[in-house]
């Protein structure tokens, strides 16, 4: 055996053994579903976002509460004086002496709890809970929305892997074949069958089908990471991928297609907001009612004067009870309520269009990608038929080949057709796949069927 052809086969050996020491746990689809939902930052985000708008929906942020507030209060004063006494004399006649005061401390004290309700606010408050409830499931829409994106990246890099990983065996089969061609030529060789070209022939094939498969290595390492990625883990988490695709009924995909318009979720994300926008316009109408309310008081107060020159000092604790109601109507604002109404309106009539408009596109774009999809399931099958025919070819020209009938040119393009076929055939299959995902999605289905 050639030094040569030695090299080639260790090669040959070792990738073999590098793609067997390889082989991880298998990543099924529901796994990696399951892994996307819990771990993606685009998702976990979306997430807070909708305990964001949960919180927005609670009745503490409805406004029919009552406000309740404590205060309290404290102060403390001292005075030094000095009082004199001009031009007054005591019994005796002697002058009135000045009276000094050193010392003499006042404290304050306060405490008060206020309580105040608004009975009657022009029904405003009412409808902007109810319009915090449509965004809370507006909310959900949006997050609905991002998973069913991230989940539609998910399987775009998970099918690539899926190909990546197909073609990887394609390619791995053809260099085993080259390799066996390389002992058949040097055998023919030996025994004057052949030529040195065959051995040559044999040995440039080789060398393109390790490149090859090298290549396609390369790639496969690389969508794996992308797809650790994808599910936010170890980005050298080792796997396998599951290759095997099933595609949905047409009887049934027919069915969810004529529901699109109920389940898409752009269209309920408008509709969605064209409720939030109607809820708009009786909020600022409430601007033109009366607000009523109601308050109470409850309050303690302490005074600790201090001695004075003709007073003794004194406490004095006093405390407070109270009960109010007010009545608050804004007659005339300059206009403002009014500019508000005409506002809320002509939002809302721009939503309607803009829900027409998505309504015409989604229908636009769910006959196109089922179009996309019906073309490449066609596709997907011709190539399926393809890889027969020429699996059938490759099986005739390798017995001619081991009879001597053909040459090894002629082996190596039936070779080299299988291997088209093969490879074409899985980007087909995973093409097909997508474009039926991207259907479902538009049919609001994506995340009800078994993938």
């Amino acid at each position: 055996m050639s030094l040569l052809k030695k090299c080639f086969f260790l090669g040959a050996i070792f990738i073999s053994v590098g793609l067997i020491a390889q082989e991880q746990e298998l990543l099924s689809k529901d796994d990696a579903i399951k892994l996307a939902l819990l771990n993606n930052f685009d998702i976990k985000i979306a997430r807070n976002q909708v305990d964001v708008a949960k919180n927005n929906k609670s009745v503490l942020n409805s406004g029919y509460l009552p406000t309740v507030t404590a205060t309290s209060g404290a102060n403390y004063s001292r005075d030094d004086s000095t009082i004199e006494f001009p031009g007054q004399t005591l019994d005796d006649g002697s002058p009135r002496p000045d009276l000094s005061l050193y010392k003499a401390e006042a404290q304050r004290y306060n405490s008060v709890v206020n309580v105040n309700y608004t009975l009657f606010d022009g029904l405003g408050r009412l409808y902007t809970y109810k319009q915090l409830k449509e965004q809370y499931q507006l909310s959900e829409l949006q997050a609905r929305e991002t998973i069913e994106n991230t989940l539609l990246q998910l399987f775009s890099v998970y099918f690539e892997v899926a190909r990546l990983t197909e073609n990887k065996n394609v390619l791995q089969q053809a260099l085993e074949i080259s390799t066996q061609r390389i002992t058949r030529a040097e055998y023919s060789f030996e025994y004057g069958q052949n030529t040195k070209l065959d051995i040559l022939n044999a040995q440039v094939d080789v060398t393109n089908d390790s490149i090859n498969l090298l290549n396609t290595l390369q790639q496969l390492e690389n969508t794996k990471r992308d797809l650790n990625v994808v599910l936010n883990r170890d980005l050298n988490v080792g796997f396998e991928v599951d290759t095997l695709i099933s595609f949905i009924p047409k009887l049934q995909l027919e069915e969810l297609v004529s529901q699109a318009q109920m389940n898409n979720v752009a269209i309920l994300q408008s509709q969605k907001n064209l409720t939030i926008n109607e809820y708009d316009i009786k909020v600022s109408r409430s601007g033109y009612l009366p607000t009523v309310g109601l308050n109470g008081t409850y309050g303690w107060n302490l005074n600790q004067s201090a001695p004075s020159a003709f007073f003794p000092g004194t406490n004095n604790e006093n405390w407070n009870f109270g009960l109010g109601a007010s009545l608050t109507w804004n007659l005339f604002d300059g206009g403002g309520t009014t500019v508000r109404m005409k506002n809320a309106k002509i939002a809302y009539e721009t939503q309607e269009l803009v829900l027409e408009q998505i309504e015409l596109q989604v229908e636009r774009d769910i006959q196109n990608a089922l179009a996309i999809y019906e073309n490449r399931l066609n596709i997907f099958q011709i190539q399926e038929q393809n890889v027969l025919t020429n699996q059938n070819n490759f099986d005739r020209s390798k017995e001619q080949f081991q009879l001597g009938r053909i040459t090894s040119i002629e082996f190596r393009q039936a070779q080299i057709n299988l291997l088209n076929a093969q490879t074409n055939k899985n980007l087909a299959k995973y093409d097909a796949k997508l474009a039926e995902l991207q259907l479902l999605q538009l049919t609001g289905q994506l995340l009800n069927i078994q993938i």
